[in-house]
Order: structure tokens, then sequence, then C-alpha cells
């Protein structure tokens, strides 16, 4: 049965988490760290994973501090890096705020990178990780066109070019049947908020260096990581996948065929099953 979500706001370190919640809040806890886009939020990405797991872990997914309806710093870090930095002290913060001593991590896309930031920063308080379509690897190709329509959508923030942007989220645009339009439209209002595009922006800025992990910097990540990849990954490319699996000390690698960067949705149960398999492990 799926467990039920709540949703609370919570202060930690100057800032508003919004969260979504399931399971028993003694249970083992599962930080759930969204992607980047226009329009993310905690519940775009994982409403179906933390539905499922949340029987057997307290799932934690927060907006991300500039993402959804948690706060949006004016004035914003410029670039990767910078908002990295701040996003995963923010998450420290909040694992204190929650007494969560020791958690296990489910990054997707942008949340890989946290989730990696996070273990190098505080790796006593990471227990497992799961890298999803991850990116932060310094690999050939790395800028694809998907993502690239991902930096730059608010060139043009209309509801046609979102239709078209999430066709690149997917292996075939038909997973979506005849509501790609709808659910383009239902996203855009959330994506257009001036906040939104702020934090985007300053994210994206121009000229600011990626957040790549090297081999040696990988090497001091010590914890058990699952990685898992769609082959037919248009945001990030799934050599990413491999990257990670050669070089992350304990890493075991998936990669899930005619699959697109929203593994979690176009293969759900499936994604599900191998996570809560993972977690389980001892």
């Amino acid at each position: 049965m799926t467990a039920a979500i709540t949703t609370r706001d919570v202060t930690a370190g100057g800032y508003v988490f919004h969260l979504s919640e399931t399971g028993p809040r003694d249970a083992e806890p599962v930080v759930w760290l969204h992607g980047s886009g226009p329009g993310a939020t905690a519940l775009s990405n994982w409403e179906q994973l933390i539905g499922e797991l949340g029987d057997a872990y307290h799932c934690v997914a927060p907006d991300i501090i500039g993402y959804g309806d948690s706060t949006h710093p004016d004035p914003p870090p410029l670039g990767l890096r910078a908002f990295t930095a701040l996003r995963v002290d923010t998450l420290v913060a909040l694992f204190d705020v929650l007494g969560l001593d020791r958690v296990s991590l489910v990054g997707n896309s942008m949340g890989g990178i946290i989730s990696l930031a996070l273990a190098r920063k505080v790796p006593d308080r990471v227990s497992k990780i799961v890298l999803m379509g991850s990116g932060g690897a310094p690999v050939e190709g790395v800028l694809t066109p998907g993502l690239l329509r991902v930096i730059t959508f608010y060139d043009n923030p209309t509801a046609e070019n979102m239709a078209e942007l999430l066709t690149f989220f997917v292996h075939d645009p038909a997973f979506f049947g005849d509501r790609l339009h709808e659910i383009a439209a239902a996203r855009l209002p959330r994506a257009t908020r001036p906040e939104v595009e702020r934090s985007h922006r300053a994210t994206f800025a121009p000229g600011s260096a990626p957040l790549q992990f090297d081999a040696e910097s990988l090497a001091t990540i010590t914890h058990p990581v699952l990685v898992v990849h769609g082959d037919d990954d248009k945001i990030v490319p799934v050599a990413a996948g491999y990257y990670f699996a050669q070089y992350l000390p304990d890493a075991r690698l998936q990669v899930f065929p005619d699959t697109g960067h929203w593994l979690q949705i176009e293969r759900g149960q499936e994604f599900a099953a191998v996570v809560r398999s993972f977690l389980a492990q001892r």
C-alpha cells in the first residue's frame, strides 16, 4: 500500500525548507534530493518513490533551497559551485533540526551532485548513496542538447517550449500519451514564478565553473553507492554512470535499457525495487 505523504515547512540555518515526508519518523531515514530544471520540486521527482518506500523508511524529500516552495535566496549565490555549497550547508542544518544523525541519500541529476558533495563534507552523516542520472562527471559530451535546453529555458519560457523540454527527459515521448501539453501547462506557472527563475539563472550563471568530481575526490567517498542510469539519458549521458561506477570505491552500476533521464518515472516500480534491495543490504 502506498504510504500517505505529509508536507510541512521547517526552518534550518536561517532558511525554510518545504518538506514532503512518508513513513514513521523513527524509521531509518532516507533523504531524496531532486534534480534541477524549470519548476522542479521534490514531489515532481519523487512522489511515487517516497510513497512506495514509506512503508519501511522515513522518507524526507525537501524542495532544495532555490526550488519549489523552499527559500529562494535574494541575492542568490552565482554558479553551480556556490549554490551547491549553500545547498549542502543548509541540508546539514536541516538534518540537525530533524534529528537525523545519519541518512541514506537518493540523488537525481543535480541531487546526485549534492549527494556526493554531502558525502565529502560530512561523511559520518551519510550511510548509503543512490545516484540516479547524476551530474558531476567530467566525461565527454556532458553538455548535452537536452541539458542546454534546461539551462536556457528562460530565454523562451512558453508552454510550447516546456512541452518540447519535457520530451528530452524520457526515452520515448509517447510515454506522455496525449497529456504532454496538459502536463507542460500545469508545470509552467510554478516554473515562471520570478523567484524560481532567479534561482535557476543564478544556478546556471554564464561563465561560472562546472562542479565536477575527479577520480581523486571520488576515491575519498567510501560509502556504498548504487549508480543507476538510463541508457538513453538525453540530459546526463550514460557515460557519467560508468564513470562513477569506475571511480567510486564501493559502487555498483545498473543501467536500464530504453530509459531516459526520468528513470524514476519511466521505470518507477523497477527503480523502487532496486533502491529497496540496496538499502536493505547490510
